[in-house]
């Protein structure tokens, strides 16, 4: 942004449409926070499909997208942004789509030579039905975040019946790919002008289960350790691949990639890029940029000077 932050009526878009609202909303509430003080007007906006209306009404001078999930980070919102000529925060119209839709994502980092699982798209009522890979494998929408809806199938485990269910909300194709053994990790990257800089590696331990929705977001879920405990050499990969895939993608602003590591085969896997990191009390984000020295104000300050169009 060329004006001065001081002068900067921001418009915090929260809540939204998606199964993430509440995320979205614990993420848009801290942001607003941060922002205020920093900046001459913060509006917060819990965003419906009156949000055009809205913001036009607003006039903000930045849209700050707290959103997550379908909707408010899948390039719809983006594009009406990009409608109504207010420069926002995070990836653009193309990346934010492309990186929602898990299958076609992958093979574009496929593509730029970052490592993906094997697996694919598969009809929903086929995998409730049976095995369609060999376990153990895990079950994904393929457009929702926060791993809303992930199952994990060990090996002599029956299929999952409630993929098939009548109330089966997260469409009629699923993305079924073979479980990597190993640790859970993942790195925050900034697309600054000079290139993305990835910041650090965070080994992720679910207290129970796998990193699922209450691991990510319940007080306690999951420890993170940062900087990971993982060889130099992988610690190394983790960065840059987190950087190729950042580029690869096209996206702009803060993103966050998730890896598995196979110690034993020395395998590392991207899972995939998230274009709207969390910034709740419990988000991984903001706790590496604090880690790099670089607070949670001043961390959402960064993304606001970020903003733009024809992003």
């Amino acid at each position: 942004m060329s004006r001065p932050l001081s002068e900067l009526h921001v418009a915090v878009l929260m809540g939204g449409l998606s199964s993430e609202r509440e995320v979205s909303l614990s993420s848009g509430r801290m942001c607003a926070e941060a922002l205020e003080g920093q900046v001459a007007r913060v509006s917060r906006v819990d965003a419906g499909r009156d949000l055009a209306q809205v913001l036009a009404e607003l006039k903000p001078d930045v849209a700050f997208n707290a959103l997550h999930g379908v909707w408010g980070e899948d390039g719809c919102v983006q594009g009406v942004l990009e409608t109504l000529a207010i420069p926002y925060t995070h990836s653009g119209v193309l990346a934010s789509a492309l990186a929602m839709d898990k299958h076609r994502s992958k093979a574009v980092l496929a593509g730029a030579g970052v490592v993906v699982p094997g697996g694919g798209l598969f009809d929903r009522r086929a995998v409730a039905a049976g095995h369609v890979i060999d376990p153990p494998y895990v079950i994904k929408p393929n457009a929702e975040g926060s791993s809303v809806g992930v199952y994990l199938v060990r090996q002599g485990e029956t299929p999952v019946a409630a993929v098939g269910a009548d109330d089966w909300t997260y469409g009629e194709q699923v993305m079924v790919e073979p479980f990597i053994a190993g640790r859970e990790l993942c790195v925050t990257v900034l697309g600054e002008a000079s290139g993305p800089r990835a910041l650090t590696v965070t080994d992720i331990t679910p207290v129970k289960g796998f990193y699922d929705y209450e691991a990510k977001y319940a007080p306690g879920g999951s420890i993170h350790q940062l900087p990971a405990d993982i060889p130099p050499a992988v610690f190394e990969r983790c960065l840059r691949e987190a950087e190729l895939a950042h580029t690869a993608m096209g996206c702009r602003g803060v993103t966050r990639t998730d890896f598995r590591y196979g110690a034993e085969r020395d395998l590392l896997v991207v899972l995939e890029i998230n274009t709207q990191p969390g910034m709740t009390p419990t988000s991984l984000a903001p706790e590496q940029a604090a880690h790099v020295g670089m607070d949670y104000p001043a961390l959402v300050r960064w993304m606001v000077e970020d903003a733009s169009c024809r992003r």
